[in-house]
Order: structure tokens, then sequence, then C-alpha cells
């Protein structure tokens, strides 16, 4: 054959062919119908996969925060059709307006994306639901999970979830409109790592709402990847023991390990069951927490400023024997015309100063830190005293937020010259204007984890490490290597003496907390009252045990309820004795205090910063 004959039977071929696919492509579309009816039972859909957030464990690997399966049902609104709204709403139990409101508002979001139409839907409530959702085309079910918290303890440390603002995510485009994200606590402070990443798949479903399978073999999912779980310091048995004996009474207990800094036990009171704040119910019951006149959505430990009392006296004692303006055998006479104090021998020392918690002995102690002579106008010469003592008291963790992996934790106050020059000028003011300072009483504030940590300074011999509540994330073997060690300005051989007066505050007759004893455990500890201008003074104790091998260093805080030996110090032992040795051998001392109903009367405490004094 020529080659131009082969070529026109080419063509041939081709426009054959060619003719042959109009014809069927005319068919299809214009005569056969039944192409059309198929198309119209099958469509693609883009389902967000949810990661599943990550758990959160205490140190002995119980659960404190799990997960639980919900649904959310969703709508794109060029998908409805001939909607039964009235079925709609019996369905899903919403008024028939909430319905039509809630369908406008996803069409003003837009037509072609899904919108939240229902949310957290239980597993039981969908099983029924499920069945009839296929006669409302456009409506479908996403599955997602909600929080949980088993043992309904550790509302503040834990934080809770609350749907995502407007403005965080226009902020970070991870977010999008009915997300959650962590509000306060360990769900707030580690979101990032507790939240995990989104995936994406893409199904077939027909006319029924029935998903057929993936959409060209799932080339185009993306995996969903699960939250990475946090393994805490926290000893749940601990930590549950503390919020019952803080039952009926405003405070807070922070525990730690001086050995690494982390943190046992974490209890605000009062507090509130955190499943709470889970669910549909959130936003109301968030605003009944809201009206409580206890503020129980206010984290005491970490938030709340109190003067710290006569437990500050640990640390000017410790200061004063660092520059050298008392030795361990210094002794002053309880002169109570100077500042009032309880009765008691005569301290000859500073172990017996401290087993006595003596007023007029640290106003003593205080007033040579104070006034050294530096320089012969008085005023001139406290301002160059208290600019040394004003460090050297921040070196032992105080007057700045502790590293600690919680949002908004407070830092306390320790006044400085800049702030006595505010308040009463330059050159204005001199020791007889600020000798309150000298027991933890005036412009000072601290706030609970502030004192758990100078107990666990002492328990240390002078130093300490940051206070945390994660110890590993994603696995209990990857430890956190980032917590920081602290030495105080102190050196180490002037803590052994102020820390046999702990002892002798515990164990000795004289001392102040001797309802703080445990069968054979030597406890260290130091009582404080923390004077309350709007009614009963709230009672304070810090304490370290064993002696010589500290495993716990804890402060306790209970409002309007007088002296800290009475009631702090046994609350204190009784979580020490948990801890150390998993039992409780006084169960007289723990009925009382569970039995004690502390709730003032009294207006709330307000951190209190005194007018200008008599110099």
């Amino acid at each position: 054959m020529k080659f131009d004959d082969r070529k026109y039977v080419l063509i041939a071929a081709v426009v054959f062919i060619c003719v042959v696919f109009i014809l069927r492509l005319f068919w299809i579309q214009v005569v056969d119908d039944s192409w059309e009816a198929r198309a119209a039972d099958i469509s693609e859909r883009k389902v967000t996969v949810y990661p599943s957030r990550g758990l959160i464990l205490d140190r002995h690997g119980e659960l404190l925060v799990a997960n639980t399966p919900v649904y959310d049902i969703l709508v794109v609104p060029r998908e409805v059709k001939n909607l039964d709204t009235l079925g709609l709403a019996d369905l899903l139990n919403v008024p028939m307006d909430q319905v039509r409101e809630r369908l406008n508002k996803a069409k003003d979001y837009s037509i072609w994306k899904p919108s939240e139409f229902e949310r957290q839907i239980t597993a039981g409530q969908y099983a029924a639901i499920s069945v009839h959702l296929y006669k409302f085309p456009g409506f479908f079910a996403q599955s997602r999970t909600l929080r949980t918290y088993p043992p309904h303890v550790g509302a503040h440390m834990l934080g809770y979830l609350s749907e995502v603002s407007a403005r965080k995510v226009e902020a970070d485009p991870y977010y999008k409109p009915g997300d959650v994200i962590g509000v306060g606590g360990l769900e707030s402070f580690y979101e990032k790592d507790l939240r995990g990443k989104r995936g994406v798949k893409y199904v077939v479903v027909d006319v029924h709402n029935n998903v057929q399978g993936a959409f060209k073999g799932g080339q185009y999912d993306t995996l969903a990847h699960a939250g990475k779980n946090l393994y805490t310091s926290i000893d749940l048995k601990m930590q549950e023991l503390g919020e019952r004996l803080m039952r009926n009474k405003k405070g807070s207990i922070v525990a730690l390990d001086p050995r690494t800094g982390e943190v046992l036990a974490l209890v605000s009171s009062p507090t509130y069951d955190p499943e709470l704040l889970v669910g549909r119910v959130r936003n109301t019951n968030y605003r009944m927490l809201q009206k409580d006149s206890l503020r129980p959505l206010f984290d005491r430990a970490l938030q709340a400023q109190y003067p710290p009392g006569s437990i500050f006296k640990l640390a000017q004692a410790a200061i004063a024997l660092q520059e050298g303006v008392i030795n361990l055998n210094t002794g002053f006479p309880c002169t109570k015309s100077l500042v009032g104090c309880h009765n008691h021998p005569n301290a000859a020392s500073v172990e017996q100063a401290v087993q006595f918690s003596c007023n007029p002995y640290f106003y003593q102690v205080f007033k040579r830190l104070v006034e050294q002579g530096a320089s012969p106008n008085r005023f001139e010469d406290a301002a160059l005293g208290l600019a040394e003592w004003k460090p050297a008291m921040e070196s032992f963790g105080l007057g700045h937020p502790p590293n600690l992996d919680l949002p908004a934790v407070k830092g306390g106050s320790i006044p400085g010259v800049n702030f006595f020059n505010r308040v009463y000028g330059e050159k204005a003011w001199a020791f007889s204007t600020i000798y309150s300072l000298s027991i933890g009483q005036g412009e000072v504030l601290v706030a609970p984890v502030q004192m758990a940590n100078m107990a666990a300074i002492f328990a240390n011999r002078g130093y300490f490490f940051d206070p945390h509540l994660v110890r590993a994330i994603g696995s209990p073997d990857s430890l956190n290597k980032n917590v920081r060690r602290h030495h105080t300005m102190v050196d180490d051989k002037w803590f052994p003496p102020i820390v046999e007066g702990m002892r002798r505050v515990v164990n000795e007759p004289g001392g102040t907390a001797r309802a703080a004893r445990i069968p054979g455990i030597t406890v260290c500890g130091k009582t404080g009252t923390a004077q309350n201008p709007h009614g009963k003074d709230h009672a304070v104790f810090i304490a370290f045990a064993p002696m010589d091998d500290p495993k716990i260093a804890i402060a306790v805080y209970v409002e309007n309820s007088g002296f800290g030996g009475t009631w702090a110090a046994p609350i204190a032992s009784l979580c020490m004795e948990q801890y150390l040795t998993d039992t409780i051998t006084r169960p007289d001392v723990m009925q009382r205090m569970l039995d004690a109903d502390l709730i003032a009367t009294e207006k709330d405490y307000v951190p209190f910063v005194s007018k200008r004094r008599k110099r």
C-alpha cells in the first residue's frame, strides 16, 4: 500500500473513533438517564480526623485525665435538600427555631464547607441518631474525644478545655472554628504537646449518607497524630488526701520532692470537680462557679499572696549568719515591748530562736541587718542595709514567680529601697518604719508554692531546683532534663543549725508544731501566723522529712484558722506520712482534720499594704 493510502486509512480510523466517543457521550448525557441518577447518588466528602488528645498520668502511671468518644453533627448547606425541620429537631432534641438559626449560621460561614450543627453527642445518643441520619441529606457525624477525669481531683493544676476564640483562630492557623484548646493548668501550658495533629480523609458517600469507601483509594488522605502523653510527678494518693483534708477550709497544700523539684501535690481549696467543665454543660457550670462567693476557680496554691509570717524567720536567720551580724550563740531577751510574742524562755541561740519562734529575737536580727552603721544618717543607713538584704532574700526564690510549668503563677513581693521611697519618700523612712518585715509581716508577700520551695531549700541545706509537674513527655523514659539548680546567697554551713531549730519546733518541748510529729520519722518544720487585717489570721506551716534524708517538702496555708500549729501542721504531717509510709497511723488526728469546718464568715483575704507608719 502506498504511503498516501495508509495516511487516509489512519485518518478514517481516527475519525471513526471520535464519532463513536461523541455518540456514546450523547447517549450517556441525553438519552440514558441512569448515569445521572448514579452521579446524584454518590458524592465526595472531606472528613477531618481529630487526634486523640494526650493523656495525663501521675508518677505511678495512674490516669489523671483520659478521653471518651463523642460525636459532632456537621452540615454542608449546599447538600441540604427538602429539610424536614421538625424531624431533625425531634431527632437531635433541639428546638425548631434553633434548627433554622444554626442552618442560617452555617450558610453564613460557607455553603460548601462543613459547619458544626450539634456538638458532643455521647456514643449512646449517637447510636440512636445514626440510624435515622440518612433521612437528612447534608448532615453527617464526625467523631472526636472529650476529656474525662477518673479521680475527680486536681482541677486547678490540670486545667480544662474550651472552644477556641475567634482571635486565636485568626492568630494561629492550626485552629478552626469549633476546635477546643487548653485553658489553665497543664492543659494550657502543654497545649502544643497534648493536642496532636489533625488528619484529613476523603470518602465517597451515597445518597443515604453511608460511606462507600475511600476516595481514590485514600491517596489524598493525611494521617492524624495523637497528642503526647504527660507523665507528671503528682502522687495521686497524696493529692486525693490533701483535697479531702482541705474540704470545708480555704487555703492550699504544695508538696515537693526537694531532691528534684518535682511537685508531689498541688491542692487549692475550695475546689471543684473537673468534670463540671466538660461537655455541653460547661458554660452553665462555669458561670455557677464564677458566682460562688468562696471563689473555687481561684488557684490559691499559685495565685494567692500572703504575708509569710514566722516562716520568714528561717531566711532571716540564714542571711544574718552569712552577713556576720549574729553568730550561732547570739541571744536576745524576749522583750515584748518591741514586738508582741507568746510566753517562752529567752532564746540563747539561733536554734532556740527558731524553736520558740521569738518575735523580739528576729526584730533585733533584722535591725542588725538593716542598721549596719554604713552611714551616720539613719535613713541612708537603712536604705543601704535594705539594698543588701533584698537580693539575699530573693535568692531564696522569693519576690519573683518560680519557673513552674503552669501559667499565671504569682511571685509575691520583697519590698526594697525603691518601694519604700515611693511609699514614704526618699530619706523619709528607717528601720522603725519597716521593722514588721523582720517577722514576715507588713509589705512582704509570698505564694504558697514559694513557701514549699523554702522548705526544700532547708531540706537541701542551701539550694533548690525549679519546681515542676511534668517528668516526661510522650514516653515515661524521656525525663525532663531542663531543671535548673539554684543556690542561695548563704553558705551551706549556716543551714544545719537552723535545721536543728526546725527539728526542735516539731520534736522538743516548747516547739510550736508538736502536732506535726510522725511516729518513727524525724520531721523538721516551722509554724507561722500570717496576719489578716480583715478577719482571723491565717495558719501557715512548712516542713520536710525525714531530717537526714529528705524526700518531701511541704507548705500548708489554712486561711482564717489562727495559729499554724493547730491546723496547718497536722494537715501537713498527715500528707507527709501518707507519702512516706503509704499509711496513716493517727486516725484520731485524721478524723479531727476531716471533720473541721473552718470556712470563714469574714470577707475574703485582701493583701494588705500598710499606710505610712510612725518612725
